[in-house]
């Protein structure tokens, strides 16, 4: 079992800056993909970036190409993601995700609030 942790969230004018950490229990994310999703009231979850824990490669939504960062610290089992000139469409609850289609797995962090006002 894989515990994430994510934090970082919180209020922040349009404009501003946030950068988001995921922690995580486990000691290796050797073919995993570590992505961000986020839910905005009323909708649904939807994809924000991601990256190979190998490779590095990351990927966007359109929405933050960018704006958003995503990135990794091997040595802390952290993902980060690094949000730029914030919009107030980009007020959801942050969620961490890995993710190994090899492996079988699929992990959910607990969430973190961002706010943007405008």
């Amino acid at each position: 079992q894989v515990q994430l942790v994510e934090s970082g969230g919180g209020l922040v004018q349009a404009g501003g800056s946030l950068r988001l950490s995921c922690a995580a229990s486990r000691r290796t994310f050797s073919l995993y993909d570590i992505g961000w999703y986020r839910q905005a009231p009323g909708k649904e979850r939807e994809f924000v970036a991601t990256i190979n824990w190998s490779s590095g490669s990351t990927d966007y939504v359109n929405s933050v190409k960018g704006r958003f960062t995503i990135s990794k610290d091997n040595a802390k089992n952290t993902a980060y993601l690094q949000m730029n000139n914030l919009k107030p469409e980009d007020t959801a609850i942050y969620y961490c995700n890995a993710h190994s289609t090899l492996r079988g797995a699929n992990y959910w962090g607990q969430g973190t609030q961002v706010t943007v006002s405008s």
